[in-house]
């Protein structure tokens, strides 16, 4: 069961991490930040294989936990926000002009890592 969002505990080793209630950056688990799972307060990705829970898990969890890992994902935004100096209308317009050129991008990237 799930029970209050939080960010987890970082592992120094970067060990995948797979199901549970402690890690950031795992997956498949709950109340963490992490992809795959359910319940927690935003996606962390630590670069593992992503195990997902079911949808049906997903929608199971409580309206109050939903609500909860919401307003904390929202905070560890704007937070993040205040870190760069950036403003909640740069990040929209960044995003607006980032996302037209994503795909883009990605192949750039592509090559240069083949190039390397």
């Amino acid at each position: 069961d799930v029970s209050s969002p939080k960010h987890g505990k970082v592992d120094p080793d970067n060990v995948p991490h797979v199901g549970g209630n402690m890690w950031a950056g795992g997956t498949g688990g709950r109340d963490t930040a992490g992809l795959g799972g359910k319940g927690g307060p935003y996606r962390l990705d630590a670069g593992h294989r992503v195990y997902q829970v079911s949808q049906a898990e997903k929608d199971a969890v409580p309206e109050e936990v939903k609500r909860a890992a919401r307003e904390m994902g929202e905070k560890a935004f704007k937070r993040r926000l205040k870190e760069i100096q950036m403003s909640e209308y740069d990040a929209s317009t960044y995003e607006r002009f980032s996302g037209a050129v994503r795909r883009q991008v990605q192949s750039l990237r592509i090559i240069l890592d083949n190039l390397q």
